[in-house]
């Protein structure tokens, strides 16, 4: 299993299940329809917030990215590079170090982008990429919008159904 899925399906699904309480009683209630939507948006964002910190999941990421890059690196035989995510903040970069030839600093780059949930490799320490923490609230986020969606068509085939007094 990917370790993007892993990382990303729970902020996704805390998103949906928050979305839809809150939709349903913002779709219901025009008064409280804003403040509804923001305590809801607020507690996905939180969620995966908790996720990512205190529940270890970006920790978890992190030492599984690590452990890829090194399993590549022995493969091919390249023990005096090394690589590894970047932290302060955690993105889904890898920096690479060592002795290198021009054609292995373009391969490894190459390799390394091919492993799922890497977003990018370099050899400079300078490149920075979006925090995973920010990815992962941007995730719950659009779990958020679809399962506003989802509540918004409960609603209204309620209000459809309402309308017929056998």
């Amino acid at each position: 299993m990917s370790p993007l899925w892993t990382y990303f399906w729970p902020s996704f699904t805390a998103g949906l299940v928050v979305a839809l309480p809150a939709g349903t009683i913002a779709f219901r209630r025009k008064a409280v329809r804003t403040k509804a939507l923001a305590i809801g948006a607020a507690i996905s964002i939180a969620l995966a917030a908790l996720w990512h910190g205190p529940l270890g999941a970006g920790n978890r990421f992190a030492s599984r990215i690590d452990r890829d890059v090194r399993q590549v690196l022995d493969y091919y035989e390249m023990t005096q590079v090394s690589g590894h995510i970047q932290h302060g903040p955690l993105t889904r970069q890898i920096h690479l170090s060592g002795p290198a030839d021009d054609f292995q600093h373009s391969e490894l780059v190459r390799l390394l982008n091919q492993l799922p949930g890497v977003a990018g490799t370099s050899w400079s320490a300078d490149r920075r990429g979006i925090p995973l923490i920010a990815e992962a609230m941007g995730v719950a986020l659009l779990g958020f919008l679809l399962g506003l969606l989802l509540a918004y068509l409960i609603e209204l085939h309620r209000r459809y159904n309402a309308q017929w007094n056998w």
